[in-house]
């Protein structure tokens, strides 16, 4: 196959992969970042990246969003919103993270494979996102031709981006008024 034809194949998987996201969790997911004082996102590997691209639009839009982990992450209060992205729903770190978010009562989002991973049963909110992964105990029943955990991550930040379009409605920004906030020591 040749580079082009691969990349065919990958948006046609990443289409059937976004098809089978559920629209209701989506808007909950939303609603639950409109609804926080605080947004921390968490992540780890290439997930951890499309989380931090998603703090950055958020930040973008004037919210308050940090990502878990960074200097400059301040502690998390009740009436903030843990996001974590997360395929297998298992990664220590992270269930360690989603542990304490609970003791200090503070909201869970996960998207991930697995709802029934032990973050998915600690998250309030749950996006289940059918892709396939090395990582888990059981397979998914996705199938892809990409390596890795690659069809997760790139659908995590298919994902991450069409929430913030929908957050730019709601909130009625636009690209521009969102450019302001954009970091200008670059």
């Amino acid at each position: 196959m040749q580079t082009i034809q691969y990349a065919a194949e990958i948006i046609k998987e990443l289409n059937r992969t976004v098809a089978l996201i559920d629209e209701e969790a989506a808007e909950k997911f939303v609603d639950s970042i409109l609804q926080s004082k605080k947004i921390f996102v968490a992540g780890a590997g290439r997930s951890r990246f499309m989380g931090q691209a998603f703090a950055m639009r958020l930040m973008h839009m004037g919210l308050e969003a940090y990502v878990v982990g960074e200097t400059i992450t301040p502690n998390v209060e009740k009436g903030d919103l843990l996001i974590i992205g997360s395929g297998s729903g298992e990664t220590k770190s992270l269930v360690a993270i989603a542990e304490k978010a609970k003791s200090l009562d503070v909201s869970i989002a996960i998207v991930t494979i697995f709802p029934e991973s032990t973050i998915g049963k600690l998250a309030h909110t749950v996006i289940k996102v059918p892709a396939s992964t090395p990582k888990a105990k059981s397979d998914s029943g996705y199938k892809s031709i990409q390596p890795m955990g690659s069809l997760f991550e790139q659908s995590l930040l298919l994902f991450f981006d069409a929430v913030i379009m929908r957050l730019m409605e709601k909130l009625r920004k636009d690209s521009d008024t969102m450019f302001c906030r954009h970091a200008n020591l670059e």
